[in-house]
């Protein structure tokens, strides 16, 4: 029995609040470095005939104090903003968007600036002259094109840790998977229904937009339950979650919560496509083996005997009549919390393993999250 969940708010929220912190401190450094290249630049070149108008403290606390605050402003408008609403958009689209709206506030902060240091100056005064002065400041175009290149960076890197999921584009810069390494982990096989069927009755290329709007949807919800991507095989995603001693139901709640999303969306793919995306999941856990392969489109991949398991337990749905299986393995180690109620379906052979594996359905019960 399945009832409307509200998603992992909060997770998704603790995701969002990373990303803005690490590049709040990311901006703070590029500001701290900004201003040590400033001063020491301008000595060396004056070769001290020219004084800095501020101390060495007064520019590092000034740079610094500006990087922390775009960073705060402009990291929020990407974080929040831009990665969210053009995340299923081309990349280009999202960079011009970013490029553009940085150069216009940046154009309008400067001249808000320029107005206050003249009125200082000025005590209240207008004068145009003045104005001119700040305006016009070289330092301006330098401070333009630097930041716009950080802001754009930014930018990119987000979609870029997209595009490897959470924590994996950080892993493969420390070379933390260079080596392989043994990981205990949750597995779940998510396979759309009838995607032949449709695929025929849409054509390939609608279909293609069938399946982009159906993983987009399904996203979140595999984000906000601790869920990392591992692949998309054609109408079929896989999904995992490292074991902890902490071991939560998480992959049971990412199942209901795409079960919602894909609910919440129907009247969106009756109108598009005249059908609603349907999917059947197996789920098991065992060792794999982690580690980098490739050198031209390096990936993280995993092996071991439960993947092939996990996707043979997910073939048997259509015989046994559910959209769900589960190895009474892994249910061994779910808290059993009540969210579920567990039905035996026996031991079963599957292919390729010599002895046979215990499974069961499952009907889940959620609770709306408070």
């Amino acid at each position: 029995m399945l009832r409307i969940t509200k998603s992992r708010q909060r997770t998704s929220r603790n995701l969002k609040w990373s990303k803005l912190l690490v590049i709040v401190v990311a901006w703070g450094i590029i500001g701290l470095l900004v201003s040590i290249y400033d001063y020491f630049v301008l000595q060396s070149l004056m070769a001290g005939t020219i004084q800095p108008k501020n101390g060495f403290i007064a520019n590092i606390l000034y740079n610094l104090g500006i990087g922390i605050l775009a960073a705060c402003i402009g990291g929020s408008f990407l974080t929040f903003y831009v990665h969210e609403k053009f995340r299923d958009s081309p990349y280009w689209k999202s960079i011009a968007l970013v490029g553009c709206s940085f150069l216009v506030v940046s154009s309008f902060l400067i001249w808000l600036v320029a107005i206050v240091q003249m009125l200082i100056e000025t005590n209240g005064t207008w004068n145009l002259a003045i104005l001119k002065v700040y305006l016009f400041d070289p330092s301006h175009v330098k401070n333009l094109l630097l930041w716009l290149l950080v802001v754009m960076f930014t930018q990119i890197t987000l979609q870029v840790n997209d595009k490897f999921g959470p924590q994996i584009l950080i892993n493969f810069i420390l070379g933390k998977y260079h080596n392989p390494k043994e990981e205990t982990r949750i597995f779940m096989f998510v396979d759309l229904i009838s995607s032949t069927t449709i695929a025929e009755r849409l054509g390939y290329e609608k279909y293609h937009l069938f399946l982009r709007d159906y993983y987009a949807d399904i996203t979140n919800s595999i984000l906000n339950n601790r869920g990392d991507i591992y692949q998309y095989i054609g109408d079929e995603v896989v999904i995992s979650w490292r074991v902890t001693t902490s071991l939560t139901d998480d992959c049971f709640r990412c199942y209901v919560d795409m079960r919602n999303a894909i609910a919440m969306k129907k009247k969106k793919y009756e109108a598009s496509y005249g059908i609603v995306p349907d999917f059947k999941a197996g789920l098991h856990y065992g060792k794999v083996m982690m580690g980098e392969i490739g050198i031209i489109k390096r990936e993280l991949t995993f092996s071991g005997d439960v993947l092939n398991t996990t996707s043979r337990i997910q073939g048997k749905c259509n015989e046994f009549s559910v959209k769900i299986l589960v190895s009474d393995e892994l249910l061994a180690l779910i808290p059993d919390n009540q969210i579920y109620q567990r039905i035996p379906l026996g031991n079963i052979e599957l292919r390729g393993k010599e002895s046979r594996v215990a499974i069961s359905t499952v009907e889940l019960q959620m609770a709306v999250d408070s």
